[in-house]
């Protein structure tokens, strides 16, 4: 077996590897409880699971605070998930974003 067959083994394995450990974080949940007033559940694939509102945010006078909580809850779990990525394509590959393609 040449050298380009071997790299092109290795490369498949990679690529299945890091299908494999990308479809994990797609599947996994992650979870925010901003100040105790709402829990927001999104899946690794960004797809919002669950916003809870505690009944004490129901208050016509938190609207806007609650609103702020499910925007910066939902951005800080996009972060984590985006990092999470990150970090399994840097260590699956050696560098940040997969193969590059």
């Amino acid at each position: 077996m040449n050298q380009m067959q071997q790299m092109m083994i290795q490369a498949q394995k990679m690529q299945r590897e890091l299908q494999k450990a990308l479809a994990a974080i797609d599947a996994k949940e992650y979870r925010v409880n901003k100040a105790g007033l709402v829990e927001i559940v999104v899946t690794g694939n960004k797809q919002i699971q669950s916003i809870n509102i505690e009944k004490d945010g129901f208050d016509s006078d938190n609207k806007e605070m609650i609103e702020d909580l499910i925007v910066s809850g939902l951005n800080e779990l996009f972060e984590q998930i985006s990092k999470e990525r990150d970090e399994v394509e840097e260590k699956i590959t050696g560098q940040k974003g997969g193969f590059g393609f």
